[in-house]
């Protein structure tokens, strides 16, 4: 497989880039425990675009792992899941932002950077605004469901060098946050880099 990108993203940095149908994008966890919020769109119409809901239902489970098909809100499959080093990923828990840092954690948090941010910043290049944003995909993170339903955050499964491999089943646009939450465990309280490493034939 020839290599047509390999960038490494910084701690609390963003990255967006179209994969085209049957490429492969690697996301390697460098540090390990650092959780990477993922929007996927179709990169022809980004009014089709990941939808959480129906990929939920159709897998019949609320977590992410090898076989996965990532479907759209139109119910046509946008990526997959073809290898998966950590086992389980969370698609419910959603993206931190300055709002809901505020709510969780204080008022004290409000000027730190956060998920929502870096969606804005990375997704303006594509002509993409806050209307755009929907429910996405934490990879690495670790949300289990508790028993009464709530649900957790906690420290992640991941580890150093540990990879998700997802194949593009139509040309994707794949927008990224590296995760710069620092006031619950999905980082580790210590974001670190990843690297993304598109390939195809």
């Amino acid at each position: 497989m020839t290599v047509l990108l390999d960038r490494t993203v910084p701690a609390r940095g963003a990255f967006s880039a179209v994969v085209r149908r049957g490429q492969l994008l690697t996301i390697t966890d460098l540090g390990g425990n650092q959780a990477v919020d993922c929007l996927l769109y179709d990169a022809h119409d980004t009014a089709i675009r990941y939808s959480a809901p129906d990929t939920v239902q159709a897998q019949g489970s609320l977590f992410l792992g090898k076989d996965s098909v990532l479907l759209s809100t139109e119910h046509t499959p946008l990526m997959t899941v073809t290898e998966d080093d950590c086992g389980r990923h969370d698609t419910i828990a959603g993206a931190c932002s300055k709002e809901s840092n505020t709510l969780r954690y204080g008022h004290h948090t409000w000027s730190q950077h956060a998920c929502v941010e870096n969606f804005l910043a990375e997704g303006a290049r594509w002509g993409l605004g806050k209307r755009d944003l929907v429910s996405n995909i934490n990879w690495y993170m670790n949300v289990p469901v508790e028993p009464d339903g709530t649900l957790g955050i906690v420290d992640g499964l991941s580890a150093p060098g540990l990879r998700v491999v997802l194949r593009a089943e139509t040309d994707v646009l794949v927008l990224v946050s590296n995760c710069p939450q620092i006031n619950n465990p999905c980082n580790g309280f210590d974001p670190t880099p990843v690297r993304m490493t598109v390939t195809g034939g």
